[in-house]
C-alpha cells in the first residue's frame, strides 16, 4: 500500500474584508511529503471553505505519515462543487 501523508502547521489567514484567522497543529490531507507551503495553504483555505481569503501564511509546516481523513480539497476528496 501507498504510504499517505498529512500536512501538520500552524496558519494566519487575512480576509479581504477585514479580520482573520489563526490555527495551529491543523492538518490535512496532502497527495506527498514534497509539496510547498503554499500548496498547504491553498489546501487549508479549501478545506474549511473560506471565502474572500486575501492571504494564508503557513508555518512550522511538517509531514507525518498517518492515513487521509478525508480533508475537502484533498487528494481523497470525492465531492463534486
Amino acid at each position: 500500500m501507498t504510504s499517505q501523508y498529512r500536512a501538520v502547521f500552524d496558519a494566519e489567514i487575512v480576509f479581504s474584508n477585514g479580520g482573520g484567522l489563526q490555527a495551529q497543529d491543523f492538518r490535512v490531507d496532502v497527495p506527498d511529503n514534497t509539496i510547498s507551503a503554499e500548496e498547504v495553504g491553498r489546501l487549508f483555505v479549501a478545506s474549511l471553505d473560506l471565502l474572500m481569503t486575501e492571504s494564508a501564511t503557513v508555518h512550522n509546516l511538517r509531514f507525518i505519515e498517518e492515513p487521509h481523513k478525508g480533508t475537502r480539497g484533498g487528494p481523497g476528496d470525492t465531492r463534486r462543487s
